[in-house]
């Protein structure tokens, strides 16, 4: 990576009661700038809020910097590693940036924890240990349970191994199913065909679906049935074979719901469980499935448990936080159903 370090001394002018230098930080001709600057410059926006004595100006795969000598090399530095990441990684977001401009190790994409390129060759992977430890498990276990809170990635990572054997021809169909619970699964009160009644329930799966798999691909496995998204109800009496059946939401699925859904399983089939046991939304005196399967459950061989927690959650930094206060502030719920 061939990168210019010329710094011109401008010692008529002051920079917040400093020397002010000049110098040039030249991108390697391999760096996608539309990545490493973000969509707007974005990304250049957020480098200038976090470095705030600095002044720079991005054109091309040239970054003119101004700025004090200690600050000009320190940034520089922090570019130095922004790029590399970039590089190595085809993709530089917020949380990228800040993180290693405060000095925090960043997930790369590598063999071990790369699950598939995605639209656009966005790389889909496993960025936390339990993200980790799902992909690992996936490969010996055929029944699996993804427990822990919102954001921590545990269905996002759930469909990317769907969609990568779905791509490796080791499975011929992806299910995809939530129970429909704020509706009570009583969709005959609610406006529209079938499609539209269910559909609200179930987006946060298209939306998944829509980051691995490209549009009229995605549309031909809807409608040819190799990807099937319907409410838990709807598995009653199937036997689900050649496939990776995945529950999302789970924990406001009954008793009598998830047994019915678990011995759905035929050959060559594994199923994933996700779901939040401190987000039930099941009337108070009713048991949570999740709950019930996993302490029937707990003493199977074949069986894998992945406990998800707030160190995995991967959205807005923000949520991480809100998880936390949340977890301070309220009370311990009383057990359910028991």
């Amino acid at each position: 990576m061939k990168n210019t370090n010329e710094i011109i001394s401008n010692s008529e002018n002051s920079f917040f009661g400093g020397v002010i230098e000049d110098s040039v930080f030249t991108l390697s001709e391999h760096t996608d700038t539309t990545t490493f600057y973000g969509i707007n410059n974005s990304n250049i926006q957020l480098l200038r809020n976090l470095h705030p004595n600095i002044r720079i100006v991005a054109r091309g795969h040239v970054i003119k910097i101004s700025g004090s000598e200690a600050e000009i090399e320190q940034f520089k530095n922090n570019l130095g590693k922004l790029e590399l990441y970039s590089l190595n990684n085809n993709n530089l977001t917020e949380e990228n940036i800040i993180g290693i401009v405060k000095g925090e190790q960043q997930t790369e994409v590598t063999f071990e924890n790369l699950i598939l390129h995605g639209v656009n060759g966005k790389s889909i992977m496993a960025r936390t240990k339990n993200q980790q430890k799902l992909v690992k498990d996936f490969e010996t276990n055929d029944l699996l349970f993804a427990i822990g809170p919102a954001g921590s990635g545990k269905t996002y990572t759930a469909i990317a191994l769907a969609v990568r054997a779905l791509k490796n021809r080791e499975k011929k169909k992806i299910i995809l199913s939530r129970p429909a619970v704020e509706a009570g699964e009583k969709l005959g009160f609610l406006p529209g065909d079938m499609k539209e009644k269910i559909d609200p329930y179930l987006q946060p799966l298209y939306d998944a679906l829509q980051d691995m798999l490209p549009t009229v691909k995605l549309k031909e496995y809807m409608e040819n049935g190799t990807i099937q998204i319907a409410p838990l109800a709807f598995m009653r009496g199937r036997t689900l074979s050649d496939a990776v059946v995945i529950l999302d939401e789970a924990q406001n699925s009954t008793s009598m719901q998830i047994k019915m859904f678990l011995t759905r399983m035929g050959l060559n089939t594994k199923m994933i469980v996700t779901g939040d046991i401190t987000q039930i939304d099941l009337p108070a005196q009713q048991k949570s499935g999740l709950i019930d399967a996993l302490e029937v459950l707990k003493s199977i061989k074949g069986i894998a448990k992945i406990e998800f927690d707030k160190g995995d959650i991967v959205r807005h930094k923000l949520v991480q936080r809100i998880v936390e206060a949340y977890e301070k502030a309220a009370p311990r719920p009383p057990k359910r159903g028991v």
